[in-house]
Formats: structure tokens, sequence, C-alpha cells
């Protein structure tokens, strides 16, 4: 694992600014910054931005200086790169047009504009992990999968209409009933495409994809729930430092829970994902996804 550290280029506030990354792990990196007397506010998703005349002090407590190409490079390799479409702002931008192009109009007579009821609920700020990241990562895992030759069934709408309506409703609570977050999100999702005047069958499919969620254990014949399924569990199959990503998220999600507690919660969910044979039900993320996810969940639950 090795600190890195960038020509001090990028012009703010006066001065000139450093990126300063690991190659490796988010908590090395905090670490390191810590020690080092950098504010946390300098941390920005991936990285710290740190001013020029820090750059000698952290070169001399060990940080690799690098060029700007090879910090990027290094940063992409290890799976701890946020793209600039993760990014806040940019995020918004990019998941208004993919629903511009779903549902054109996108608006509830009686409620008002759907794309923006759903962001709101989509951007709680109790949610870490189930945010609009993730909405996005499994709206493109849908497309990889459907440009492998993936059967998305009769209604390949619903499959993206199940992204994000999944999870639309997600307290955080762990006293409620489980399910019940995939139920109240597939309620609202009928709900809500009821009074846009969507065909019925393409509303009932949505719904049904949601609340197959809850188990992620579609029936063999069962080729959209096949895909949808896998496309919402691609977040297990990534390299071991995205997963870890993952996992401080979730965590997150459920800071209000005890640790003792959380971790009986979690074992339970990681057991169910490691008894499911394969986890992936499409040939594509089989190939692509299963070894890794294995390894991931086993090396946490152990």
């Amino acid at each position: 694992m090795t600190i890195l550290i960038d020509p001090a280029r990028w012009p703010a506030h006066g001065t000139v600014f450093s990126h300063l990354v690991s190659d490796a792990s988010l908590e090395e990196l905090h670490v390191f910054a810590q020690e080092a007397g950098i504010s946390p506010r300098a941390f920005d998703r991936d990285h710290y931005d740190v001013p020029l005349h820090r750059y000698a002090d952290l070169v001399a407590r060990g940080a690799v200086a690098v060029s700007g190409a090879e910090l990027v490079r290094r940063l992409v390799a290890s799976g701890l790169r946020i793209p600039a479409a993760r990014r806040p702002g940019k995020l918004d931008k990019v998941l208004r047009r993919r629903f511009d192009r779903l549902l054109p109009g996108h608006h509830d007579l009686n409620r008002g504009p759907v794309f923006q009821d759903l962001m709101d609920r989509w951007s709680e700020p109790h949610r870490h992990y189930h945010d609009p990241h993730h909405l996005l990562a499994v709206l493109n895992a849908i497309d990889l999968l459907e440009r492998q030759g993936e059967d998305a069934g009769r209604w390949p709408r619903a499959q993206r209409l199940a992204a994000w309506f999944h999870d639309a409703v997600y307290l955080g609570d762990p006293d409620r009933p489980a399910g019940q977050d995939e139920e109240d999100s597939a309620v609202l999702a009928e709900t809500v495409l009821d009074r846009m005047g969507l065909p019925t069958a393409e509303i009932e499919e949505t719904a049904r994809l949601v609340r197959l969620t809850v188990s992620h254990d579609p029936e063999d014949g069962d080729t959209a729930g096949r895909l949808f399924s896998d496309a919402d569990l691609e977040v297990l199959g990534r390299a071991p430092a995205e997963y870890e990503r993952y996992l401080t998220a979730v965590r997150q999600d459920y800071a209000h829970v005890p640790d003792e507690r959380f971790a009986t919660g979690r074992r339970a969910v990681v057991e169910q994902l490691l008894a499911l044979d394969p986890i992936y039900r499409t040939g594509t993320a089989r190939a692509r996804w299963e070894d890794q996810a294995r390894a991931n969940l086993t090396a946490e639950l152990a």
C-alpha cells in the first residue's frame, strides 16, 4: 500500500494544490492525513486536496511523489477512483438525462414532477450506500447485461423503472419487518406509474422486479428477474477496494445501530447471499462477478 502525491498544479484560493491518494485503501489514506494534520474537509471522495506549502512535508512523511498521470492510473487500478459522472452535480445531470429518456415528460398530474420526488427519496441524508450512486450503478449494470445479450423479458423498460423504484423507500430501520422497504417501494411504483398511465402489465412487472430484491432468488425460467437481480448485486463482484468502500457505506446507513446488533444482522445478509448457488443467474454476470463476489463475501464473513 502506498500514499501518492502529484505536483501542485491545481489553482484555488490564491495557491496551487496537489492530490493525495492511496493506491489500495481509503482507511490508510485517512490515517495518513490525520497524522499529518490535514483537515477532514480537504477530503473529496477519493483524494485529499493539499496546498503547495504542505507538499515537501507530506513527501518527508512518506508520500510518494508521482506525476499526475501516474497518480490517476494507480488510483483507477486500485478501484478507489470516483468517476466524474458519480460526483455531486454531475450525477444529478446524468440521472436526469436517463430519466428523461425513460419517461419523457415524467409529470404526475396529481403530484408533480416524478423525477424530483424520486431524487429526493434517493438523496435522503441517512443514505450512504442506497443513494443515487447505487441507482446509477444498477442502471449501468442493466445496460451492460443487455448489451451482452441477456434477456430483459417482455417489458425491457420495466428493468429500468424497477431500478428507479427498488430502493425508493429505504428507512434504514432494523426494527421494520424484513422486506417492508421493498414492499413499500413496489406499492409506490404501482401507485405512481398507474397515475402516469403506463400499461398495467408493465406496472405489474416493475413491481414484481422490485419485490424480487427481497430474496434475489428468481426462478430458473425468469429471465427478466435474473437480469434485474444480477444488476442489483453487481457491487458484490467488485475489486476488494471497491467492496471495502461499499461496506463502509452500508455501515454508515446504519450508523445509529450498535456494532453488535449490526454485525448480527449483516452476518445474516452475507450468509443468505453465500447460500445462493450461484449468486448470479445470468451467464454474463457469473463470468464477470461470481468468483470475486464469493471471495469478497467469504472474507467479510470471516
